[in-house]
C-alpha cells in the first residue's frame, strides 16, 4: 500500500512539475509570434528627378528609320480619324488617354516627345527600349510592359501622330 501512495505521489507531483510554468511558456510563445511594429516611412521623390513620363525630350528623335517628320500647322482630320480608328483597335489594351493605365497616357505627348521619336516608338519598340534611353526609362516607370509591335506601316503611325496631336 506504501507502494501505491508513493507511486500515486511521484505521478502528481510529475503532474504538477510538468504543468507549471506553461503559462509562461504561451506567453513567451505569443510574444514571439507578435511582429514588432515598424514604422514605414515613406521615401518622397526627390525633386530634381522626373519620371520618364513627364521628362520633356524633345530633342531627342530615338532609334530607329524615322529620321525627320515634317508637321504642317494645320491639323488634317482625315489622317486624325484614321488614326484615332488605329489607335482605338491596337493601342488601347494598353493606353488610356488622360489616364495612366499599362503604358503611358498619350494626351500632350506632343509636348514631351519629338514626332520622330513617337513614330520610332510605334514603328519599333523593341529597338527603342534597347538603344533609347528615354525608351529604357519608361520601360522601368511602367513595371517592364514592353511596347508590342503593332507592325503598322509609316502611314498608319503618322495617322496616330495626327491623332495625338489633337490630344492635349
Amino acid at each position: 500500500m506504501k507502494a501505491i501512495h508513493r507511486l500515486a505521489l511521484l505521478i502528481t507531483l510529475g503532474l504538477l512539475i510538468s504543468c507549471g510554468g506553461k503559462e509562461e511558456k504561451k506567453d513567451e510563445k505569443i510574444q514571439r509570434r507578435q511582429k514588432p511594429k515598424v514604422e514605414i516611412k515613406k521615401e518622397e521623390p526627390k525633386p530634381d528627378v522626373v519620371l520618364a513620363s513627364k521628362r520633356v525630350t524633345l530633342d531627342n528623335k530615338g532609334v530607329g528609320k524615322v529620321k525627320n517628320v515634317e508637321l504642317i500647322p494645320t491639323i488634317d482630320n482625315t489622317m486624325v480619324e484614321r488614326g484615332a480608328a488605329l489607335f482605338k483597335t491596337n493601342c488601347t489594351a494598353c493606353h488610356k488617354t488622360n489616364k495612366r493605365f499599362v503604358g503611358p497616357n498619350p494626351t500632350g505627348i506632343m509636348e514631351r516627345r519629338s514626332p520622330e521619336w513617337i513614330m520610332n516608338m510605334i514603328l519599333d519598340p523593341k529597338l527603342m527600349t534597347e538603344e533609347d534611353q528615354c525608351a529604357k526609362d519608361l520601360l522601368v516607370e511602367f513595371n517592364g510592359a514592353s511596347m508590342a509591335n503593332q507592325n503598322l506601316t509609316e502611314e498608319q503611325a503618322r495617322d496616330i501622330l495626327e491623332y495625338f496631336r489633337t490630344l492635349k
